[in-house]
């Protein structure tokens, strides 16, 4: 092998340096130590979905075409897939210059290219994806034992240190996988990607023990696929960082309501939520008889509304009372959250779509189904727009954001009318955004991502002393492919970083584009909530 691309969800220095100070990661300290490393960029809006195509195209996603969990068609959203990546991944370039690739546990990689090797797909993938070659998957549970995408939905049976012990076995899963395909493949290029670094933050907030734990199973899991593949090049990256989040939610929906933007109703689904898709499970056969009293569930459902009593939430609630089981399968919770307020997306002038684009949506005549932005009052719209979210304060009166700007700040490409057309940083990443209307502010998630994750480079060709400067996140793909001794991409919007050698940047052939494929996978959309990423 002469590259091994290890990808770390989350994994910053404030998470790092306090396990390797604890000797508890003898293998990634070692990359770090004897290597070349530094914090890294990551790009806005730094969310899995969105920055892990960037990392292995090394384009913006005004480039790549993916910008969130979600993809929008109009005032219609499915969850991304690989079909809505359209530039050539680290794979497919390797591909072209006769190279062999294992790729293992990359998000959005599903359905996956036909190349010279083998993928087994990651996040946002169906529990039993599409693999490449056609039968892989099989021939992998077959050697290593069982193999999943995702743990377990927590349950009676998989509750508590359980369902946790489950997060340890999925590290050994990847590593099992890739060493086995890597064995069976002989790739030149290998990549495998451990997401639970980031899913131990969302899910058990401030347990140092149990992010302990995760990053011991994953370093474990990495000496063995050093040992067994002997690659000259290591390069370990991440999406973003991880932190805890002190500030507030702001419910930017709602103060946009206040300012006359944002036009709501209780007739539509208004903004995505997981309670779209449980309610359509119900209507699709799903058992158990729908409750009498509607009018007061309804009542009750619109005041938790206004309190922000997201999906996400209420759940944590039921299970700790032992009632998540029975609820999930009797109460029909889309139809009722729908009697409350939601956002009128055709009536808006503008709008939080998702809340992960970091950003606003406008409504433009021409370009949006219904829209009311008359196109030659676009830049004024948007300005209007600009300067209202620059105004908005916390009850402690501390500005929300540290920077609102127009999308051509950080997004650009032939995509980039996809995207949302402001885009609003929260002030040092403290607040988080929220969809919902009502109250205008609540209580944020404990921890969340943050702007800077790590890159580390080590092994043949690489400068251990060189200065990595200010790496970002859209440098690791012209770094990888250098190590491969392929060119960048003169599309790339990184570069290699210093301490390689690199080809110089060359144009490829126009990639071609195939159809877009649906996702609608509701199993995944619950996942995306159980991560605070659906309300």
């Amino acid at each position: 092998m002469q590259t091994l691309l290890v990808g770390l969800d989350a994994a910053c220095f404030p998470v790092l340096r306090p396990l390797f100070e604890d000797g508890d990661l003898p293998h990634l300290e070692s990359l770090f130590e004897d290597g070349a490393a530094g914090r890294l960029e990551s790009q806005i809006p730094p969310w899995t979905a969105s920055a892990w195509p960037s990392l292995y195209t090394g384009t913006n996603p005004g480039t790549h075409g993916v910008f969130d969990f979600l993809r929008f068609d109009g005032y219609d959203w499915d969850i991304v897939n690989a079909t809505d990546v359209r530039q050539r991944t680290l794979w497919e370039y390797a591909d072209e210059a006769g190279l062999t690739s294992v790729v293992v546990n990359a998000p959005v990689t599903s359905p996956p290219p036909d190349i010279d090797g083998a993928v087994i797909p990651g996040y946002l993938a169906p529990e039993d994806p599409p693999c490449h070659p056609e039968g892989i998957l099989d021939d992998v549970r077959e050697a290593v034992g069982d193999y999943r995408v995702y743990a377990r939905r927590e349950t009676d049976e998989t509750a508590g240190d359980d369902r946790f012990d489950d997060y340890l076995e999925l590290a050994r899963m990847r590593g099992e996988a890739f060493r086995y395909l890597a064995d069976r493949f002989e790739p030149e290029f290998g990549f495998v990607q451990f997401q639970k670094t980031d899913a131990v933050f969302h899910d058990y907030p401030g347990d140092r023990e149990k992010v302990r734990a995760i990053y011991r199973a994953v370093d474990e899991q990495i000496g063995e696929i050093l040992d067994a593949c002997d690659p000259d090049t290591v390069v370990v990256a991440s999406d973003h960082g991880m932190g805890e989040y002190d500030g507030r939610e702001f419910r930017v929906n709602e103060f946009l309501r206040e300012a006359g933007v944002v036009e709501t109703t209780t007739d539509g689904q208004g903004v995505p939520s997981w309670f779209q898709i449980k309610d359509e499970q119900l209507t699709e056969g799903g058992d158990g008889p729908r409750p009498a009293g509607r009018p007061l569930l309804e009542r009750l459902a619109a005041t938790a509304a206004d309190f922000g009593l997201t999906y996400q939430r209420g759940k944590a609630i039921l299970e700790r009372l032992g009632l998540a089981a029975f609820v999930g399968r009797h109460v029909p919770v889309g139809a009722v959250f729908a009697a409350s307020d939601a956002v009128d997306f055709a009536a808006s002038r503008a709008y939080l779509r998702s809340p992960s684009e970091l950003g606003v949506r406008l409504n433009v005549e021409g370009r949006d189904p219904e829209g009311v932005v008359p196109a030659d009052e676009y830049e004024r719209v948007r300005e209007e727009i600009i300067s209202l979210l620059s105004s908005a304060t916390t009850p402690e009166g501390t500005p929300v954001f540290e920077e609102v700007v127009p999308r051509e700040e950080y997004i650009d490409g032939p995509y980039a009318e996809e995207a949302v057309d402001v885009l609003a940083v929260p002030t040092d990443f403290r607040h988080s955004l929220s969809a919902l209307v009502g109250e205008q502010f609540g209580d944020p998630e404990p921890w969340n991502h943050k702007r800077h994750g790590v890159v580390a480079l080590a092994g043949e060709g690489v400068d251990a002393d060189a200065d990595l400067g200010d790496p970002h996140l859209f440098d690791v793909a012209p770094t990888v492919l250098a190590t491969l001794g392929i060119a960048p991409a003169d599309l790339m919007d990184g570069e290699a970083l210093p301490a390689v050698e690199a080809p110089e940047p060359r144009s490829y052939p126009e990639y071609e584009v195939g159809a877009h494929e649906s996702t609608e996978d509701a199993e995944v959309a619950e996942r995306l909530s159980d991560l605070g990423y659906l309300e």
